[in-house]
């Protein structure tokens, strides 16, 4: 008795049964090109985003320097006068704002970096513990963060107000003869406005330091537990030194939110006495009654070089360590 067993080559069984439709094969290593419909399609998603940066954030910012040599009311460019360093002269000498300004960005800064950052640290450390309703206290403490600036503002003038207010109803200042103005005081309202800051940066670090508590290694808590330390010794000597990426991402965020802080104080006063800011007083310049533009951009070169002065090394830094790893 005879078998009659027939070998089929890999290319033959691979083959379709006759009748059938054949099957288009991709040859290994060969990449499937973008359609005409997809090459549009990812240049009108990447394109859009990248025209509108340019335009409204490269452009208005190379303009501003531009401008901060010139004196211009803006009102036609034919009136646009080249003046060289006659704004800076004038802005380091003859501006009583300008340096009052500066000091409360600088205490600005301060406070944040004093109050509600320890106090975010400390709540993260807490929910980073798994406590029971964790999630809801982060969203109630985070909330802040989410909600706009502008909003927080008024939420806070309701809580500041001299006559209907909780903090004057609460101390008996709501009184006639008795009140208390926390936002038209000169000598408060820098601190009432602060308040109202710390307030929402407290969220803000809380969150930046629980994504770095839960990227710490287990192993590092148990070996020290098991060395014996306690729960303040393992933070100090063990959690908190693997913090340092956090902390440095924690310390440019706050010299950028007092920097740039301005919602808040021009929702409470416009910027009145006692709280001048740098940013504030670039928008009394260039939008407000003396329309001074080229003096207000030469206010907002100086904030600018002052971002970057703060920026750059950042940045140099993380390319660094981006380079080495």
């Amino acid at each position: 008795m005879t078998t009659d067993i027939t070998t089929k080559s890999p290319e033959a069984a691979a083959e379709p049964p006759s009748g059938a439709a054949p099957v288009k094969r991709v040859p290994r290593g060969h990449k499937r090109l973008l359609t005409r419909r997809d090459r549009v399609t990812l240049a009108f998603m990447a394109g859009v985003p990248t025209v509108l940066h340019v335009a409204l954030v490269w452009v208005t910012a190379l303009a501003s320097i531009a401008l901060a040599f010139t004196s211009w009311d803006g009102i036609g460019f034919d009136s646009i006068k080249w003046v060289g360093l006659d704004n800076f002269k004038q802005l380091f000498s003859d501006n009583p704002q300008f340096w009052p300004a500066v000091e409360h960005n600088v205490i600005w800064f301060v406070v944040l970096i004093l109050i509600p950052t320890p106090l975010g640290l400390f709540l993260a450390v807490q929910l980073d513990k798994n406590i029971r309703f964790s999630r809801v206290y982060q969203t109630a403490f985070f909330l802040p963060v989410v909600v706009s600036l502008a909003v927080t503002g008024f939420v806070w003038q309701l809580v500041y107000n001299p006559d209907t207010g909780l903090i004057n109803s609460l101390i008996g200042a709501n009184k006639p003869g008795h009140y208390i103005d926390w936002i038209g005081d000169p000598k408060l309202n820098l601190w009432a406005v602060l308040i109202a800051a710390s307030w929402r940066h407290t969220g803000y670090m809380m969150i930046l330091y629980l994504a770095g508590l839960k990227g710490v290694d287990p192993s590092l808590r148990e070996a020290s537990s098991l060395d014996g330390a306690n729960e303040w010794q393992t933070f100090k000597n063990v959690i908190f030194p693997t913090l340092r990426p956090t902390n440095t991402v924690v310390l440019v965020v706050t010299i950028i939110e007092a920097l740039r802080a301005f919602d808040l104080v021009f929702v409470f006063n416009k910027g009145a006495q006692g709280t001048e800011l740098l940013s504030i007083l670039i928008t009394n310049n260039i939008i407000g009654e003396s329309s001074r533009i080229g003096y207000g951009s030469a206010i907002a070169v100086v904030l600018l070089v002052i971002s970057l002065v703060v920026i750059i090394p950042y940045l140099i830094a993380t390319f660094r360590k981006e380079r080495r790893a």
